[in-house]
């Protein structure tokens, strides 16, 4: 009887761990439009000619978002066409920029986007990549211990479903210029960034470091 007892504390207790962290469903529009842009997107960027817009995980890239809450992120992301304040990339395609995961700054994990359908947050590896975004990343809203532990946890899941070969932050995605993952036609589309920041990443990595994933290239254009 005690035996028995025992077995179902455990229970409980292993149940209440893996469900102390939770994916909440909050999709952005991906109606027709977005559709047909991401298709487009994927035949004019990467020379990929498919029927819809699935891609096949290898790579998670992590991501801030500046954006100062996930309201206003989720605004940001939602309608399927560029704000007319992304003229940086807007001659590119009119594909709005959005990612699969949107991470709070209390940890909360959202869902903008199936994991198998395409996002454009980073060049060049749309077609192999899962995105996560953080909310905040500047000097006033840095990222919290709760969003690296988040994205620990969410690494970790995302590894379990699909054979992601990868983890990078967004700042290391020109290392792929050269690799056979990289599918960008236009060598003059590039752009800077610094998300999520090197402290971010050697944490996360060294939380993940049991997933073996690969080395990033050392070459980049």
């Amino acid at each position: 009887m005690k035996y028995n007892v025992i077995l179902f504390i455990l229970g409980l207790f292993f149940l209440s761990c893996s469900s102390s962290k939770k994916i909440v469903d909050k999709p952005i529009v991906f109606n027709e439009e977005r559709e047909e842009l991401s298709k487009e997107y994927m035949l004019k960027r990467y020379g990929l000619n498919q029927n819809d817009a699935t891609i096949q995980p290898q790579m998670i890239v992590l991501h801030y978002t500046v954006i100062p809450t996930m309201e206003k992120t989720f605004e940001a992301f939602n309608a399927p066409t560029l704000p007319d304040w992304r003229p940086d990339i807007n001659t590119v395609s009119g594909l709005n920029v959005s990612s699969q995961f949107l991470v709070d700054r209390d940890g909360k994990i959202y869902q903008l986007l199936p994991e198998t359908t395409m996002a454009r947050h980073v060049i060049g590896l749309n077609h192999c990549a899962i995105g996560v975004e953080n909310v905040g990343g500047t000097a006033d809203l840095p990222l919290t211990e709760a969003q690296i532990k988040a994205n620990v946890w969410l690494v970790n899941y995302l590894t379990k479903k699909y054979p992601i070969e990868y983890l990078i932050g967004h700042y290391e995605y020109t290392l792929f210029t050269e690799h056979p993952l990289w599918l960008e036609k236009d060598d003059s589309y590039r752009t800077v960034k610094e998300d999520p920041g090197k402290d971010f990443m050697e944490k996360v990595r060294k939380a993940t470091k049991k997933l073996n994933f690969k080395p990033l290239p050392k070459n980049s254009k």
